[in-house]
């Protein structure tokens, strides 16, 4: 969750945890070049990121943070780490983003898994039709090649 849009929609953030999903810092405004900025900017907005989100669900951990556009540094990696957050990455993605139509973004996630996979989706920047409609497929899809749903392993830096 982007912080100013928790900061904005704090409902959706306390439906979200109330549905049992875990909870994920994406920074206080989705700044991809945050891995180019001093430490001081990326803990600025990883940790006030977090406490936007945390503010619209006390109480309710969160517990991963993903780099907008995968710009980790090993200092964000260990701001993360260091405020109880496991930093958070994919290995397929389908760049739902660019609504690229749905038999690409299909044919993107159900060719490239790997064994233990960490598919990335997005709900944000627009319509997200060719998104939900890929899901509405993919899902059961996953489910008829024996796949199981889980949260990533956490584990210590």
């Amino acid at each position: 969750m982007i912080g100013t849009k928790a900061q904005k929609y704090p409902e959706l953030v306390r439906a979200v945890a109330a549905d049992g999903h875990q909870l994920c810092d994406h920074s206080v405004d989705h700044d991809v070049t945050m891995d180019h900025k001093p430490v001081a900017d990326q803990r600025q907005q990883i940790l006030d990121g977090k406490a936007m989100i945390e503010k619209a669900v006390p109480g309710v951990p969160v517990t991963y943070y993903r780099a907008p556009g995968g710009a980790f540094t090993p200092d964000s990696r260990a701001i993360a780490a260091a405020s109880g957050m496991r930093p958070l990455g994919w290995s397929v993605d389908p760049k739902d983003w660019s609504r690229p139509g749905l038999k690409a973004i299909l044919s993107t996630v159900e060719g490239k898994l790997p064994q233990q996979p960490t598919v990335l989706f997005h709900d944000g920047g627009g319509d997200r039709s060719e998104t939900v409609a890929a899901l509405k497929e993919y899902l059961p899809w996953l489910t008829e090649q024996g796949y199981s749903f889980s949260f990533p392993a956490r584990t210590t830096p």
